[in-house]
C-alpha cells in the first residue's frame, strides 16, 4: 500500500480559529520551494501536473507547497518575496526540505539576446562558433562561468539561510531537469515558449536546436551535482532526472507531446515517472 503525497499551501498551516494543521496525522513534514515543477506548469493549470502530485509514497506524508511557477532559485531566499517560506524554514523542524530549482535561472539566462557581452548570455553567436559547430560550441564559455559563478552563489545563500535556524541537519533533497526538445509550444497565451526562439535569434542550425539543449542541461546539472557535493554534510541528496527514461516530443509540435505538456514542462505522464524517481529517495529517509 502506497499513500499519496498530500500537498498543502503555506497558508493553510495555520486556520483561521488559530490552531494548526493537522501534521499529527501523517507520518512526515515536508518543505517545499522551487519553481513550476513543484507548481504550475500550464495554462490553464489543468493542462498538466507538477513533480509532486503524482509522489507515492510508503507512508502518509503532507508537504507544505511554497513553489510559485517561474521562480529562479535567486528569489527562494529573498525574505520580501518569500515571507511564509522563511516564517515555516526559520521556526518549524521539517523531516524534509524539497527544493526544486535552478531550471528557471537557466532559461531566463537564454532569453539574453546576441546584442548583449558574451560574459551576459549563454549562446554564442555566429560569428563566435566555428563554421561546422559541435553542441558546445554554440555555448558562449564566458556566459556559462559567469551563471555558474551565480548560480553557485545563489545555492551558498539558501544553503547559509538553512544553517541558521531549526532545520540545519534536516535532510534536502532537489534535482536537476529531464533533457527536452526546443519546439514553438508555449505553456499558454504570453508564457513561452523559450529555447526555440532563443536559438533562432543566435542562428543556430536547426538540426543543433536540440543538441544544444541537452547540452546546456547536462552542464546544468553536472553544475547541481557539483554545488552538492561542495556542500555535502550528510544530509543533501540530488534526485537525477536526466536519467528518467521521458518520451521527447516531436520538435515540429506546438503542443502537447509525448511526455511533455508544452516545451519546457513535463505531462502529467513525464511527471509520473519523474515522481516514480523521487518515491525511493523520499521513502529511506528517517
Amino acid at each position: 500500500m502506497t499513500y499519496p503525497l498530500h500537498l498543502i499551501g503555506p497558508n493553510d498551516v495555520s486556520t483561521p480559529e488559530g490552531g494548526l494543521y493537522p501534521f499529527d496525522l501523517f507520518a512526515h513534514r515536508y518543505l517545499a520551494q522551487g519553481d513550476s515543477w513543484f507548481s504550475i506548469g500550464a495554462i490553464p493549470p489543468t493542462a498538466t501536473t507538477n513533480l509532486l502530485q503524482p509522489l507515492q509514497l510508503a507512508q502518509a506524508a503532507v508537504a507544505v507547497n511554497c513553489a510559485i511557477p517561474g521562480r529562479a532559485l535567486a528569489h527562494m531566499t529573498d525574505r520580501l518575496g518569500n515571507p511564509g517560506f522563511i516564517k515555516l524554514l526559520d521556526q518549524w523542524t521539517w523531516d524534509a526540505l524539497l527544493l526544486s530549482g535552478g531550471g528557471n535561472d537557466l532559461i531566463d539566462a537564454a532569453q539574453v539576446g546576441p546584442d548583449q557581452p558574451a560574459a551576459l548570455r549563454l549562446l554564442a553567436t555566429a560569428a563566435e562558433r566555428p563554421a561546422d559547430p559541435a553542441p558546445d560550441d554554440c555555448i558562449s564559455a564566458p556566459g556559462w562561468a559567469t551563471f555558474a559563478a551565480h548560480l553557485g552563489q545563489v545555492f551558498g545563500e539558501f544553503m547559509a539561510l538553512r544553517a541558521t535556524g531549526p532545520n540545519q541537519a534536516t535532510p534536502l533533497v532537489l534535482h536537476d531537469y529531464a533533457f527536452l526538445t526546443p519546439r514553438f509550444a508555449p505553456a499558454g497565451p504570453g508564457f513561452g515558449p523559450w529555447l526555440a526562439p532563443a536559438l533562432q535569434a543566435f542562428d543556430v542550425p536547426a538540426p543543433l536546436w536540440k543538441p544544444v539543449a541537452d547540452a546546456l542541461l547536462a552542464r546544468l546539472g553536472a553544475l547541481l551535482h557539483a554545488l552538492v557535493a561542495a556542500h555535502q554534510d550528510g544530509t543533501l541528496q540530488l534526485v537525477d532526472s536526466q536519467t528518467v527514461a521521458l518520451v521527447q516530443a516531436d520538435p515540429a509540435s506546438t503542443g502537447a507531446s509525448g511526455d511533455f505538456a508544452n516545451e519546457i514542462h513535463p505531462a502529467a505522464s513525464g511527471y509520473a515517472r519523474l515522481a516514480a524517481a523521487w518515491a525511493p529517495v523520499l521513502d529511506a529517509l528517517p
